[in-house]
């Protein structure tokens, strides 16, 4: 240590000495002072900024599942209130008001996606909540955006969801606001479109329509934003119209979800069992 001290000790004079005639060249002068202030204030607050940005990038995942799940809220109380006013203006039915009663008894569970697909004509996506989380095959997926699909598989800690675009998806939805229902089809081509059919050549359309969950099942409840009308063309048959749905989640930048539960489901699988076994 003496050896090391006694080869360098010149530098450490020197430094000692240039720190010393530093401060005081910017202690006990006025112009100089100001300068090292000014540029040190600017240096300290380029390097905060740099830190408070760096915490901002890492909590951004805080961030994106807080607005989800606000998001998900949001939607399911845009349909309360819509059937609301549907109900005091006089043009609500006995299905309408009991998809409102619905919405009441659903919670939110949730998810990362941790891997999926897009471009293939049967995709599927895998979230990080599985049978340990509660949730369980035939529960609904949704995004801040809007609905994303159905749980296919579960294990205890992950589960494979079905969205919108597999061949296999068939989702009741309808016309907000004018109680035509029909099914979401996705024909296996463009991501961001799918096809609504069945809808009846008498009903009364237009280009931008949104398209919302019908809630005829114990998987969505009434009211979730699905997507809006792209194009209106006839069917096959030319007994109905198909219309091209313009689709509000973009299943290539998904990453976070959420899962909707109904302590409800219990009830409504054991009527279904009861009614299978009568027939």
């Amino acid at each position: 240590m003496l050896g090391f001290l006694k080869k360098h000790g010149y530098w450490f004079l020197f430094i000692l000495l240039e720190g010393t005639s530093l401060c005081l060249l910017f202690r006990f002068n006025y112009y100089q002072g100001s300068v090292w202030f000014t540029a040190a204030g600017t240096v300290s607050g380029r390097i905060l900024e740099w830190e408070s940005a760096a915490w901002a990038y890492l909590s951004l995942g805080e961030r994106n599942r807080a607005l989800t799940r606000r998001n998900v809220m949001l939607e399911q109380r845009v349909g309360r209130l819509e059937e609301r006013l549907e109900r005091l203006t006089g043009d609500s039915t006995y299905t309408a008001r009991r998809q409102a009663g619905l919405l009441e008894g659903f919670g939110l569970v949730e998810a990362e996606v941790v891997n999926a697909t897009w471009s293939r004509r049967d995709n599927y996506l895998t979230i990080n909540r599985g049978e340990a989380d509660g949730v369980k095959p035939e529960m609904g997926v949704v995004c801040g955006t809007g609905v994303v699909g159905i749980v296919y598989l579960t294990s205890p800690h992950y589960a494979m969801v079905m969205p919108l675009l597999n061949s296999k998806s068939n989702l009741s939805c309808r016309l907000r606001g004018t109680g035509y229902c029909g099914y979401l089809r996705w024909d296996g081509r463009h991501p961001l479109y799918a096809s609504l059919g069945d809808i009846p050549r008498h009903a009364r359309l237009k280009e931008g329509m949104a398209v919302e969950t019908s809630g005829f099942s114990a998987v969505f409840p009434a009211g979730l934003f699905v997507g809006k009308v792209k194009q209106i063309r006839n069917s096959e048959d030319g007994l109905s119209y198909e219309l091209q749905v313009n689709l509000s989640t973009d299943f290539a930048r998904l990453r976070e979800v959420c899962v909707l539960t109904s302590p409800n489901r219990v009830e409504i699988d054991s009527l279904q069992r009861q009614l299978d076994l009568e027939k």
